[in-house]
């Protein structure tokens, strides 16, 4: 569920074409009797998973509206080739998922509908969505053309017969994780699994780890910034888990995606890992049942930002072009309800997007109050650049070549950080002609 976004330039290339073939044709004159198009990216198990998901909410919708819905689902690897086609060449759908890193590159395009303030007053208001949520429906400053639908955000899982064991506590900042974490490891058992093979995660860690440091990766323009001394130090830290805590064995290096860490902790290998709440799924699969594990915040160091996620999700999105503008606002408010929210929440074990909805995607209540209040308070949005894309990339894999080197028994400096991050930079302004 971790995407990645549209690349920039790419994008930037159609949107003369955008002029062209995305012209507004206003809204029908009633909602009721019109058939709008919907594309859903995967969120279940598989595509038919996500049919069997969707299809009686969406028959819900039609009996409550008149307005029918035709359903089609898309795999994360085609979605993006799918939207850039539909941005060309004005022949998309009238509604889509997007991942919420997009938003800003796909608003950049202007294929896409403004929600002003007659539209979010017909999905319901802007007041009822998650402030840090609805903060990653474009970029800062403009009127967002996208809306959250499905939340995610990052915790720290931990073993609780490992940590009684141990007799050490959940940690409440950074250097108690550092010290939990190496009581924790011994023989064969880590204290820690990262997925440090992932430049996704890796990118996701090093800004959560900069954000702690109160720093960003790009200024207010959208020139990229790597070389601050906040990304150096944020980026360091989390490097040195592996290579001076020793609390992560060297074999992550390899680990090229999320499951492989989760699975290390079901399975009893590790005490800890960080994780989206969608991990519960993976956990209870591998026999490790909710009440073995407990979930707080990932923690800042002493006296840093309390920055415990990015904030992860799904979201909806209108073309501009649509003929069905009143359907497909009626179509983003009923997603985007409370009953909704309740609905597709469990199997798709999300977080809700809107103020004052409680999750159902655990049994666990103070997991999923934990997880609610990390999402509602403690998340901040990945950079809403149209380079983001560009940013989980270079930095992203950077990182990867820096794990793999500490596996391989190297050492990384501040000064080799540095240099890895102004060659990221420099690949960033080419790619935005800086």
């Amino acid at each position: 569920m971790r995407k990645r976004v549209i690349a920039a330039a790419a994008l930037a290339a159609t949107i003369s074409l955008v002029a062209a073939g995305c012209s507004s044709t206003g809204s029908t004159s009633s909602a009721s009797g019109s058939t709008i198009t919907y594309w859903a990216s995967n969120q279940g198990t598989s595509l038919d998973n996500d049919k069997q998901v969707l299809t009686p909410v969406l028959n819900d919708f039609t009996k409550q509206t008149g307005v029918k819905v035709n359903l089609e689902v898309i795999g994360w690897n085609d979605l993006q080739t799918r939207i850039q086609t539909a941005v060309t060449s004005g022949q998309g759908p009238d509604v889509l998922n997007i991942g919420n890193t997009w938003a800003a590159s796909l608003q950049a395009t202007g294929a896409f509908l403004p929600f002003g303030d007659s539209e979010m007053k017909a999905i319901g208001g802007s007041d009822k969505f998650v402030k840090t949520a609805l903060e990653t429906g474009g970029a800062p400053g403009k009127t967002v053309t996208s809306v959250p639908l499905y939340g995610l955000a990052y915790g720290l899982y931990y073993n609780k017969k490992m940590f009684t064991d141990a007799g050490v506590q959940p940690p409440t900042n950074w250097e108690e994780l550092v010290t939990d974490a190496k009581k924790l490891t011994s023989g064969t058992q880590y204290g820690f699994s990262l997925a440090a093979g992932s430049y996704t995660e890796n990118a996701h860690f090093a800004f959560i780890n900069s954000a702690q440091n109160g720093g960003s990766w790009f200024d207010s323009k959208g020139n990229p910034t790597f070389t601050s001394q906040a990304n150096i130090d944020g980026v360091k830290r989390y490097l040195d888990l592996m290579q001076t805590d020793k609390v992560v064995n060297t074999s992550n290096a390899q680990y090229d995606n999320g499951v492989q860490a989760v699975n290390d902790f079901a399975t009893g290998k590790v005490a800890m890992i960080l994780s989206q709440n969608n991990a519960d799924s993976s956990i209870n699969a591998n026999g490790m049942k909710a009440d073995q594990y407990g979930v707080v915040p990932f923690p800042a160091p002493d006296g840093g930002k309390a920055v415990a996620s990015h904030v992860a999700g799904i979201n909806l999105s209108i073309f501009k072009n649509t003929k069905n503008k009143d359907a497909a606002l009626e179509f983003v408010k009923y997603m985007t309800s409370s009953s909704v929210q309740t609905t597709l929440g469990k199997p798709y074990s999300t977080l809700p997007v809107l103020n004052g909805a409680k999750p159902n995607f655990t049994d666990n209540a103070d997991e999923a109050a934990t997880f609610q209040k990390i999402y509602n308070t403690m998340s901040k949005p990945l950079p809403l650049v149209p380079a983001e894309d560009q940013f989980e990339n270079t930095v992203g894999k950077a990182m990867n070549d820096m794990f793999a080197k500490i596996a391989t028994g190297g050492t990384v400096s501040d000064s080799d950080i540095k240099s890895a991050l102004s060659t990221a930079q420099d690949q960033v302004k080419q790619s935005i002609g800086g």
